[in-house]
């Protein structure tokens, strides 16, 4: 996917770390619901965390997820996840 690093994917894109229990929430929310996305880890991703810290005013807050309508979502809970989608 060549639109990974723009504020409009053409598919739901999450950044994301290995050890980190919010993004394992978003995931399994993602996969519960049957919800397609693009996982980015920003570990060894200089570009990915650049990107995460440019949205986020400098810190490299996970999961950072960005929607094709333009909209983001910084470390959500499975109720702002849910309302996202109704």
């Amino acid at each position: 996917m060549s639109d990974l690093y723009t504020f409009s994917p053409s598919q739901i894109v999450m950044y994301t770390t290995e050890a980190c229990s919010d993004c394992r929430r978003a995931k399994a929310f993602f996969e519960a619901n049957n919800i397609a996305f693009m996982q980015v880890m920003i570990e060894g991703n200089e570009q990915a965390t650049r990107f995460v810290a440019e949205i986020n005013h400098g810190y490299h807050s996970v999961p950072t997820i960005i929607f094709p309508d333009g909209t983001i979502l910084v470390e959500p809970s499975w109720e702002e996840l849910r309302a996202k989608f109704n």
